[in-house]
């Protein structure tokens, strides 16, 4: 029976003689302080501490165990009351931003009946004149409606003026508060975003509105003033931030802030320009303890000065936008952000004009990006997210933001970075910038431990190009999984020399096209999975054939984000930078990588085509060259895909670098166009079957997998009677069920080497990545099970046939099939060649 555990407060020192027992002060101290070091002492341990402690040693060895099971029991109970207070907190406050979110709509939705009545009105009453008047009366009641919120005019004034500018700045407030609490925007649910108090939050984007705007709102387990004080430093976490200037602070009489502030932003592709923003930002309490942090551009219509204008970007508005802050009961914040801009999209190109007229894309940018950044940092201020390798989440956020802000930088290539353009071979595909002084640019890249070595320069040569029907997502994880698929490109004698003098002069080129595999390290990832970091490890990396056996390993610092296929809204992205062994906190970063932006879904003429990879800047010239059918439904999925490779040469190696960089970056987009072919929906036959395989080695082997199966099961594989390695390849290629030939190692996983067509749609493959594919990631356990219990019989009689079952393909998809055929692939000599495998009636689950 469990013993009462203590009584402080007694003032009898004496043991009772029953099975209760009483401790005295100074003996609950000291079983304290062996709890503190060890909850759950041995028996032993607990035998020396009688012996140690003489107060303790009229107490039993069994009483004070039970004092301790007592101790563990009720350490258990705090722990689980503190949680469940916690989570009732949360529960309260997302109950409280649920009912006032419910008043908004409820106030919308009278808004918008009424509305909806008066030009049904002002319809049946014109409608007797003529049928011009009722478009009329639509015209007058959305001029009304937008007089409900008129913006105010101002005259120009004074920057050194507070009066004018706290004006304004009151009227930016009012302005902001009626979007984040109001009715001033007609706020729309985003799809996928399900509010809760460990989600991300409610998230709305707007509808009808000039500009486009995104909301948020959720809780954050931070002050107010700490919340405020993250969300100021915009780029820390929003990633298209390049610099943010305060420049002048204004005294308010009630206790606030009015800051002239200058931001600049990265373009996200290599074909348009950045924009930059000068607003007014006003920092303020409310009477209800709320802190509120809101921001206006200034403009001649708003009042107020404008900032200088650089040649280089495009003025964007910010309309009133900020964050509401408001404290929880028990520590904790709700917060509330809007994002409402106008981006000027009639200045871009009209295929890239999406990018700049989404509210979807705005949302997961900025909004969604700054509710994220602050749970991130919450999250890792109370210690729930751990990191291994000994890295503080700081020092990897960082590392992050620099492969972030390094490809911005290399895609964009400003003037004042240093960056200049080079004279193009002829052809307008690939873009070389080049940065022989790189100056501010070398010293925010890497840090001054990298000047003293660094006496040339940096080139970037870079890319974009619209991708049709191809999910951003899918491409990079398949970019990411399938390194060998782009980055097989050798580079000339130079470059091999380079490598082998400067780890940061040609990322991830494996010269001479010798094989190595990679290993993916886990370093860190965000709360939402949204985004993570990591080290890759290419094993095996040799420069030239005399290399081979002084072959080293190269290491690359990798970020990939947007991978998630149900992501709302955002692009996929993967940045990558060679690092040495060392991986020093302050390592210098060279990022070159991929970035894919999904467009808005765009309906396309019936009968019209499009291609399915092009360059970009052929589709900005004029209608694109037909490759294969639209998508039969009408609706044509587009995104832009971003490519940028940076090198570093010296200074008497500038051309050989241009030289060898052109065709690297050309090379890649032609393995990322195969790629796309190979990873799109399948649209009937109106792509086209991919092409066969004519190599001499083909036609040995598919004569050698159909031998094999007719005399090993003794019926014919293809329905002709032709041996031709011709004939023969083409019926295995177009094979409706999937063959693949594996190899046969005792000694490691077996891998894939062959398989047709329906093989690779099945692995969501191509010829090139499927030699990355080991056969046990693709077969689930009983699939494996049942191919080693079936594997003695394969290797003595030839054949086998295993159950129906569940695999996956290369991106983690399960693939159902009704019956597996595994039979032994002999040569002409009689010796096992490889095991074949053909999945009967496979199907996507």
């Amino acid at each position: 029976m469990m013993a009462h555990a203590m009584n402080r407060e007694s003032p009898d020192k004496g043991m009772d003689s029953s099975k209760y027992v009483r401790y005295t002060p100074e003996q609950v101290e000291a079983l304290e302080r062996v709890y503190a070091e060890c909850p759950k002492p041995s028996s032993l341990r607990r035998q020396q501490l009688i012996r140690e402690c003489p107060i303790l040693s009229n107490i039993e060895p069994k009483q004070i165990k039970v004092w301790f099971q007592n101790r563990r029991c009720r350490e258990k109970q705090r722990k689980e009351a503190a949680r469940l207070q916690t989570v009732n907190r949360k529960l309260t406050a997302m109950n409280k931003l649920l009912m006032e979110e419910n008043d908004r709509l409820q106030k919308q939705v009278s808004q918008l009946v009424y509305e909806n009545g008066y030009m049904k009105n002002q319809i049946h009453t014109g409608s007797g004149t003529t049928t011009d008047n009722s478009c009329e009366s639509v015209v007058v009641s959305g001029q009304q409606h937008q007089q409900q919120n008129p913006t105010p005019q101002h005259p120009q004034r004074d920057a050194n003026n507070p009066a004018g500018l706290l004006s304004i700045a009151e009227e930016t407030l009012a302005e902001f508060l009626s979007k984040a609490t109001g009715t001033a925007v007609d706020w729309v649910q985003m799809i996928g975003m399900k509010p809760g108090p460990d989600s991300i939050g409610i998230v709305a984007v707007s509808r009808n509105c000039s500009g486009i705007a995104a909301r948020a709102c959720g809780l954050v387990s931070l002050e107010p003033m700490k919340v405020a004080e993250i969300l100021k430093d915009r780029p820390s976490w929003f990633r298209d931030c390049r610099c943010v200037d305060t420049l002048s602070v204004i005294p308010t009489g009630n206790g606030g802030t009015i800051e002239l502030v200058y931001m600049q932003t990265y373009a996200p592709t290599t074909l348009a320009a950045a924009r930059d923003f000068w607003t007014l930002r006003y920092t303020t309490s409310l009477d209800d303890g709320s802190f509120v942090v809101c921001e206006r551009s200034l403009t001649s219509v708003t009042g107020g000065p404008t900032g200088p204008h650089p040649s280089s970007f495009v003025r964007a508005e910010m309309m009133s936008s900020g964050f509401l802050i408001r404290p929880c009961e028990g520590g904790g914040s709700i917060l509330h952000i809007v994002d409402h801009v106008d981006m000027d999209a009639w200045s871009v190109p009209e295929v890239l004009r999406p990018l700049y007229e989404s509210s979807k894309i705005l949302a997961q940018k900025m909004t969604v990006a700054a509710l994220r950044h602050v749970r991130q940092i919450a999250q890792e201020t109370s210690g729930e997210v751990q990191y291994g390798g000994g890295r503080q989440p700081a020092v990897l956020r960082t590392f992050s933001q620099r492969l972030s802000r390094g490809f911005n930088d290399a895609v964009n290539g400003f003037a004042d970075d240093g960056w200049s353009p080079m004279g193009s071979d002829g052809a307008e595909d690939v873009t070389i910038m080049i940065n022989s002084s790189p100056g501010k640019y070398v010293s925010s890249q890497f840090g001054s431990a990298f000047l003293p070595s660094f006496s040339g320069g940096v080139l970037c040569a870079k890319a974009s190009m619209l991708l049709q029907n191809v999910p951003p997502a899918v491409l990079v994880r398949f970019v990411r999984e399938h390194r060998s698929e782009w980055a097989d490109y050798g580079v000339d004698a130079y470059s091999s020399a380079c490598l082998r003098t400067n780890p940061f002069a040609v990322p991830c080129a494996r010269a001479g096209g010798f094989p190595s595999s990679q290993v993916i390290l886990p370093l860190a990832q965000t709360i939402e999975h949204e985004e993570f970091l990591e080290v890759v490890r290419l094993e095996g990396h040799a420069f030239s054939p005399e290399d081979m056996g002084l072959a080293r390993d190269m290491y690359l610092l990798q970020l990939c984000s947007g991978v998630e296929e149900t992501a709302v809204g955002g692009c996929a992205q993967l940045v990558f930078a060679p690092i040495d062994e060392s991986f020093a906190d302050d390592a210098p970063l060279l990022p070159s990588g991929f970035r894919v932006i999904p467009l808005e879904h765009k309906t396309i003429p019936n009968g019209s085509s499009a291609s399915r990879t092009l360059d970009l800047a052929s589709a900005l010239e004029g209608p694109s060259r037909a490759t294969g059918e639209a998508d039969p439904n009408g609706y044509n999925h587009r995104s832009v895909l971003t490519i940028a490779f940076q090198f570093t040469f010296d200074s008497h190696s500038r051309d050989n670098v241009a030289a060898m960089a052109r065709p690297y970056v050309r090379g890649i987009v032609g393995s990322i166009q195969r790629v796309a072919l190979a990873i799109a929906p399948r649209l009937g036959s109106s792509l086209g079957p991919l092409p066969l395989p004519t190599s001499p080695e083909a036609l040995t082997l598919v004569r050698w997998i159909s031998r094999s199966y007719r005399i090993h099961t003794g019926a014919d594989l293809f329905c002709t009677d032709s041996q031709s390695g011709d004939v023969l390849l083409k019926q295995l290629w177009g094979h409706s069920d999937s063959i693949l030939c594996c190899s046969l190692k005792t000694n490691a996983s077996p891998v894939f080497t062959f398989a047709n067509q329906a093989g690779l749609d099945m692995l969501e493959t191509t010829l090139v990545a499927l030699q990355d594919i080991m056969l046990d990631k693709t077969l689930d356990e009983s699939g494996r099970k049942a191919l080693c219990s079936e594997f003695a019989k394969i290797m003595q009689q030839g054949y086998a046939h295993l159950p129906a079952g569940i695999c996956s393909s290369s991106m983690g998809r399960p693939v159902s099939y009704d019956q597996a055929t595994v039979w032994k692939v002999v040569d002409d000599d009689e010796s096992n060649h490889c095991l074949a495998f053909m999945f009967v009636n496979w199907s996507f689950v």
